[in-house]
């Protein structure tokens, strides 16, 4: 957190940046109107703490500036006593809150905290609702997309939990984007994080919070993920890599709907809508006892399980073609037709890595491209680094894999891709170190 402290006397600046830095806060000062224009339009703060009387320029009028720069710190208005009404003036005006002198530097922490975090969530949910209109869309009209379609809308009216399945890169996040923009809540936040790519140390931290002190390292109090996604959704992928010991926690949560920051005393509701995602085998999970049978019939109410791309093929070329509209939009080039050749061949594919694959093959096209439509010899559906094949392409027909099978030569391609490094592999598939290694060990690989 940075923060600008606007205030004419010396004192007042000094004795709270100090405090501040001892919150672990970065911050700034300036004594005056033009001090602060300076810093603002140089630098970016996550809060401002205006003085409300100031030489020259008054407190109100840089507030009324930062509005018309379309600043979007939000101001703390510091008063005295007999200023009240002119700081619920600039309440009224756009100020976030303010403290009346002398106050407890603590409490204006406390505030800062809740303000930021608040307003990280807004941004959050800007970029949840921008991301979701230009790139996250259900495409297709096979009968399986209709389907699909047809049970969003029917589940948009409640705030049932929802647990989706699905091959890795098979849009179960935009599934569950579609879900949070078509239900009741569409105007909260939608909060997404991925339960394979954070250590097992800090997901308690990170789904529930913590108070300052609560553990080494805590130095101040830490809004969780529940937290954020308030009335909104919250969305828990990989939901199979969840550590025992935190499944019967968030066990906890959905059967009370309630959660305690990690150190905190008191219980705070959860009003949000979860949705959760796999693409391992849940119900064997269950069997074998890596997840547990209680939390499964919690998060299983409403089941969504989205088909392979292979098994809907017919959607291919309306996929493809939204696919290189958005990649040459950020490449800044004309977007290209797709060639029937090229379409036949990416129908007879088998696609182990499914959506994420074909935007992979179509970006490398893109690249190789050079006339008004990709080409056949554009479309590279070999991995030519690996001795495994990925595809025999048949001008009759597909070529007949095993899902294990497709599921084994689509690790071993992409480790050859990236010279056996497990990491960055894991992040070419969409999926966690922890899966990769596990697939590794089952195939021996």
């Amino acid at each position: 957190m940075k923060v600008l402290i606007i205030d004419d006397e010396l004192n007042i600046r000094e004795s709270l940046k100090k405090y501040l830095s001892l919150e672990k806060i970065d911050s700034e000062t300036a004594a005056d109107g033009i001090e602060a224009q300076k810093l603002l339009r140089e630098d970016r703060f996550d809060a401002v703490v205006l003085d409300l009387r100031l030489p020259g320029m008054s407190g109100q009028e840089i507030l009324q500036w930062i509005q018309a720069e379309g600043i979007r710190s939000p101001v703390i208005m510091i008063s005295a006593h007999g200023e009240i009404p002119d700081a619920v003036a600039a309440l009224k005006s756009g100020a976030a809150d303010y403290l009346t002198k002398p106050f407890d530097p603590a409490e204006l922490v406390h505030r800062l905290s809740i303000l930021v975090s608040s307003r990280k969530r807004e941004d959050m949910l800007e970029a949840g609702k921008r991301t979701s209109k230009a790139e996250n869309r259900l495409i297709g009209d096979s009968q399986a997309m209709r389907d699909l379609g047809l049970l969003i809308d029917r589940i948009s009216g409640s705030d049932a939990t929802v647990l989706i399945t699905g091959e890795s890169g098979t849009g179960k996040e935009v599934v569950a984007r579609e879900i949070h923009s078509r239900g009741r809540n569409s105007g909260e936040p939608f909060v997404a994080v991925n339960i394979g790519g954070i250590h097992e140390s800090l997901m308690e931290s990170e789904l529930f919070g913590h108070e300052k002190g609560s553990f080494t390292g805590a130095t101040a109090r830490k809004i969780g993920l529940f937290e954020l996604a308030g009335t909104g959704s919250l969305f828990l992928d990989e939901i199979g890599e969840m550590p025992q010991n935190l499944q019967v926690k968030l066990l906890r949560v959905l059967q009370e709907r309630k959660i305690r920051r990690l150190g905190g005393t008191a219980d705070l509701p959860v009003q949000a809508r979860i949705i959760s995602a796999t693409n391992r085998n849940i119900e064997g999970m269950v069997k074998e006892g890596q997840f547990r049978e209680d939390l499964y019939y919690r998060l299983n109410v409403v089941r969504i399980s989205l088909p392979p791309l292979r098994e809907r093929t017919e959607d291919i070329p309306s996929i493809a073609a939204y696919l290189v509209e958005k990649i040459s939009s950020r490449m800044n080039r004309t977007p290209p037709g797709i060639s029937g050749e090229a379409l036949e061949a990416l129908g007879l594919y088998p696609f182990p890595g499914n959506i994420r694959e074909l935007e992979n093959i179509l970006e490398r096209a893109l690249i190789y491209c050079r006339g008004n439509a990709i080409a056949l010899p554009d479309i590279d559906l070999h991995d030519r680094s690996s001795s495994v094949p990925t595809a025999r392409l048949s001008p009759s027909k597909p070529s007949v894999l095993s899902l294990d099978g497709v599921e084994r030569d689509a690790l071993a391609a992409a480790l050859a891709r990236h010279d056996g490094n497990r990491t960055h592999a894991a992040e070419d598939l969409g999926i966690s170190r922890r899966t990769i290694i596990n697939k590794i060990r089952t195939y021996g690989l």
